[in-house]
């Protein structure tokens, strides 16, 4: 039988994580930020290639991200929002105030983060109580782009076709790379592109005996193209012109910029000349980079406060 105590410490509880709950949710209205728990669902463009059993571990709480089917009814502290959630958050609660153990909870494991598929309540009630660690049965998935936390659906799907492309040129198994990512997507069937004119460049040089192989153009487009202009855009540093933006976004733009100028010129300028070129006269200007820097400053600071 409950004891009295327990029961009553465990209802000003669940009052006080909903008042709470409801107080981020007005901030995060404020700052523009979501305040709901990651959906699994988005997972799914990630790509997942496997599932692995890895039994019952200690997991860090802070590592758990989202929910399968609960995203809406906690937000992204594990704060409950809806009031029919208090019956069994009272429960579950009052069980750990009396000492009784409770059974592991079960997750996805996606890279380092953690969905939870069975044991919510027990989640958030371990969170509200400072808890740093709860026992899980873990179900991984094995994907090639692991996510991270505060990923937004956008960064998800950029991120699958990120293990998309992977998976097509074999990049990771051939050779050490920086990680290539866009902030649009749609963009690495462009870089597949370049890919196949770089092996019809190779297999017409002079003296070419054999067929060049996919993996061959994949190394000679990431050493003798990609990486170039990579190295430009650092060593000129190019990128503080171009705030909120990747290396990749203007490996690309600069790709273009550099066929336009060889076409205009009559020979091929290179990389460095189209790198220098394209940012002197295609970088956003002063103002417009002020905004940006503050703007993306702005989404920094938010999000050190929601992790």
């Amino acid at each position: 039988m409950m004891s009295g105590l327990p029961l009553d410490q465990a209802k000003h509880e669940v009052g006080r994580a909903r008042l709470l709950a409801e107080l981020h949710t007005m901030l995060d209205a404020v700052r523009g930020m979501h305040t709901q728990l990651t959906p699994f669902e988005w997972v799914r463009y990630l790509a997942p290639e496997g599932e692995y059993q890895r039994g019952v571990q200690a997991i860090l709480l802070d590592k758990i991200t989202g929910s399968v089917d609960r995203y809406r009814e906690f937000d992204r502290y594990y704060l409950p929002r809806e009031k029919h959630l208090d019956e069994r958050w009272v429960n579950i609660c009052t069980a750990q105030l009396q000492g009784k153990e409770l059974p592991p909870i079960q997750v996805y494991k996606v890279g380092e983060l953690y969905f939870v598929k069975d044991g919510n309540h027990r989640v958030s009630v371990a969170r509200r109580r400072g808890q740093k660690y709860i026992d899980a049965s873990i179900i991984e998935l094995n994907v090639s782009v692991p996510p991270e936390k505060g990923d937004s659906l956008h960064q998800m799907i950029i991120k699958g076709e990120y293990a998309h492309f992977l998976r097509a040129t074999g990049l990771h198994t051939l050779l050490p790379h920086d990680d290539i990512l866009f902030t649009t997507p749609g963009r690495y069937a462009k870089l597949l592109e370049h890919i196949r004119a770089r092996q019809y460049y190779l297999d017409r040089r002079p003296g070419r005996s054999c067929p060049v192989t996919w993996p061959e153009a994949v190394e000679s487009w990431y050493r003798r193209l990609y990486s170039r202009i990579v190295e430009n855009i650092r060593h000129h540093e190019v990128m503080h012109r171009f705030p909120g933006r990747t290396e990749a976004d203007l490996y690309l733009w600069i790709m273009d910029h550099r066929y336009f100028l060889s076409e205009k010129e009559g020979h091929d300028v290179g990389s460095e000349a189209a790198t220098l070129d394209f940012a002197r006269h295609h970088a956003p200007r002063l103002h417009r980079r002020v905004a940006t820097r503050l703007q993306l400053a702005w989404q920094g600071q938010t999000a050190r406060l929601n992790g």
